[in-house]
């Protein structure tokens, strides 16, 4: 086998290779012999047919595409390494001149990895802002805790106030039709915290039981549906319960109920230390993300288009998957949002990511980061733990996909670099 590069533009190169005659013929041969055990040709047993009849019924072109589907992935591979290409995509086949008794030529292209120049991404300084606790935040946590084991109790001599949970029925119009999915049945309305459309529960408040009346509101300017953006809505309501929190009192027995305390300055105590906790977590979070921010900024790549079109493409794809499962249909969000804004963001996005693997890469290449196979257990160990699952269980379930393991792998690999630039960098904490 010959093979011959030409650089073409950005990144491609193109693959002339050339398999010897008596090769291709071999593989024609083979590939007439595959053809005949699986095709339906009168007269004949599967596999036993002449390759005249072969030829005849399914023609030399098919044969051929058969023959040359069986040789170039082998030979492709052996001309990636012969050549050390750092390929980014797999080569593709552009053209293919094949006689029989002639040595077969084929044309393929290839992408190979962007050239990345690295700025500094050792030695930098990097500020990052403080993430404190807040002054309340202690008390915050303990009224979070009091409201979660509060009781609710049913109230029928006053009206609704704005900490009350209402129970209602309400019905929603708006231009004179009625809004899909605006309707309920005794529906328990948080009026403190509720996410209706801003002046819904407001207009609740003061409202006795089983009172029936009509609201009014806008929906927002941004809102998802385009039909309903900024229009105004009439509301029919009726209120069937109210319902209003009886905190608990917080003593050492509510303490000891909440967790293993024994007085309600153990809790505190605690509670003082997870926050403290969350706060390193924060920094630490911000911290890497600066840092990085800072080695990408100064790093430069020239991204060709094909490559963030292949990226923007899987990114809409775990876009549209992700949108499915909260019940949103994506023909409905490019409707109200643009299609134009929607890839443009999609690019952008794209982007990001490219640049940042590249980096990371080009990264571990130059300081000789390699993955490990405790590296990989470690990821497992972390993924198992966000979904329930057992690192083993977790392995089973992904391993028939050689996808998702190069993914796994991927971020095994930012994880191993991302600490490198955390030790070979400093941050102060302002």
């Amino acid at each position: 086998m010959k093979v011959t590069l030409e650089n073409e533009k950005e990144n491609v190169v193109k693959l002339n290779i050339t398999i010897p005659a008596k090769d291709a013929a071999d593989a024609y041969n083979k590939a007439v012999h595959k053809i005949s055990q699986y095709v339906n040709i009168d007269g004949f047993r599967k596999g036993k047919a002449p390759r005249s009849v072969v030829e005849r019924h399914v023609g030399t072109e098919r044969i051929k595409q058969e023959a040359i589907e069986n040789l170039m992935p082998k030979a492709i591979n052996q001309a990636v390494v012969d050549n050390n290409l750092d390929i980014i995509a797999q080569p593709y086949i552009t053209n293919y001149n094949f006689n029989m008794g002639e040595d077969l030529t084929v044309t393929a292209r290839a992408e190979l990895r962007p050239d990345v120049t690295l700025g500094q991404y050792k030695g930098l300084t990097v500020e990052v802002k403080d993430s404190p606790i807040a002054d309340d935040g202690v008390q915050k946590s303990i009224d979070n805790l009091l409201n979660q084991h509060s009781e609710q109790i049913t109230v029928i001599d006053r009206p609704a106030k704005d900490t009350d949970i209402a129970v209602i029925d309400f019905e929603g119009y708006s231009n004179g039709e009625k809004i899909k999915g605006g309707d309920g049945k005794n529906y328990p309305l948080d009026l403190a915290h509720s996410n209706f459309i801003p002046g819904f529960a407001e207009q609740i408040v003061g409202k006795n039981l089983n009172d029936e009346f009509e609201i009014k509101v806008d929906f927002p300017a941004d809102y998802h549906d385009e039909k309903l953006k900024g229009q105004p809505a009439t509301f029919k309501i009726k209120i069937n319960e109210i319902k209003e929190r009886k905190l608990p009192e917080l003593n050492d027995e509510f303490a000891q109920k909440v967790g293993p305390f024994k007085t309600v300055d153990d809790l505190k105590a605690d509670i003082q230390k997870y926050l403290e906790d969350q706060r390193s977590r924060t920094n630490k979070m911000n911290s890497e993300n600066e840092v990085f921010k800072a080695v990408i900024d100064a790093s430069k790549v020239d991204i060709p288009q094909s490559m963030i079109d292949r990226e923007a493409a899987s990114l809409k794809e775990e876009y549209k998957q992700r949108l499915a499962a909260q019940g949103i249909n994506w023909d409905a969000l490019v409707k109200s949002q643009g299609e134009d804004e929607l890839l443009k963001n999609l690019n952008e996005d794209a982007k990001v990511r490219i640049k940042n693997s590249l980096v990371i890469d080009k990264i571990a290449k130059e300081e000789k980061i390699k993955l490990e196979q405790k590296d990989l257990e470690k990821k497992f160990a972390q993924l198992g733990a966000a979904y329930g699952l057992q690192p083993q269980d977790l392995i089973k379930q992904i391993g028939q996909n050689p996808q998702v393991i190069a993914s796994v792998s991927q971020q095994a690999m930012n994880d191993k670099v991302r600490d490198f630039l955390m030790e070979n960098n400093k941050v102060e904490i302002k």
